[in-house]
């Protein structure tokens, strides 16, 4: 799947091997900590029952004598180009159903405001499980697939954009084309007033529950810090929820989504 959707030398598609383990010294790893671990692109969230002036002199104390030298290193992925279509099958002895995976690479990125009317309209598309329109079409009407899901992984650099099912070896490419039909009629036509207070209801009462608990609260600081997202970003997500229109869906999904550029990976028992 990696290597179908990034370019040769993507670091996407590097893996250690014995080899290339092998040939490392301690000398590379001290360099290699010294270069990418330091304070200027580190992040500290202190969570709990403690003053700023105690959470400051903690750590002070302990990452005070901490500096780094020379420029900070690039450490996010470069862009991701648009993958070509491919298909591939794996074969697992033993299995008597197909797994299937669609990946394809997406122009969009987290700092695009486009990233939320996607998630509404993915909510609609894929979520909500029996409310979803894959979950519809394919498992109630048509009784084609055991699940089937969909989700965009949009990041700061690159993202992507899936859906999974599981089915019978015959109807992996009926369900496929009951897929695209759904997505190609996410790009022409608007979503129902209903199905639009729906995915906002779920993504709304999902942002509280994101923030139940110290530990979600401070991972949650984390991740925004990562992204280069203001720390209220919660509450400024639910006003673009709550604002967005089926016609924004529509546009975002012609413009973002390439039907026909699917990576396919099918999982399961060898051909007879």
């Amino acid at each position: 799947m990696v290597n179908a959707l990034y370019p040769a030398n993507d670091p996407e598609r590097r893996r250690p091997t014995p080899d290339t383990i092998k040939v490392l010294t301690l000398d590379d790893v001290k360099a290699y900590y010294a270069t990418v671990f330091r304070p200027d692109l580190t992040t500290i969230v202190v969570i709990g029952d403690v003053t700023p002036d105690q959470a400051k002199a903690s750590v002070e104390k302990w990452f005070g004598p901490w500096s780094a030298t020379g420029p900070a290193p690039q450490t996010d992925y470069p862009p991701a180009p648009d993958n070509a279509p491919s298909a591939a099958n794996v074969p697992a002895t033993g299995r008597v159903q197909d797994s299937v995976t669609l990946r394809e690479t997406i122009g969009v990125l987290r700092a695009n405001p486009d990233y939320y009317t996607l998630r509404v309209g993915g909510s609609i598309l894929g979520g909500g499980f029996y409310s979803s329109r894959l979950s519809i079409d394919l498992r109630q009407k048509a009784g084609l697939v055991y699940y089937v899901s969909q989700s965009f992984d949009i990041g700061k650099t690159r993202s992507t954009l899936d859906v999974s099912y599981g089915c019978d070896p015959p109807k992996v490419s009926q369900a496929r084309a009951i897929i695209e039909s759904d997505l190609r009629a996410m790009q022409t036509t608007l979503v129902t007033p209903e199905e639009l207070q729906r995915s906002k209801a779920q993504l709304l009462a999902a942002i509280p529950l994101s923030e139940s608990s110290e530990d979600a609260v401070a991972q949650g600081m984390l991740r925004r810090a990562l992204l280069d997202l203001p720390l209220d970003e919660p509450e400024r997500a639910a006003s673009r929820y709550a604002a967005t229109t089926a016609e924004q869906i529509r546009d975002a999904f012609a413009k973002w989504v390439r039907v026909s550029d699917f990576v396919q990976v099918v999982t399961g028992p060898p051909p007879k």
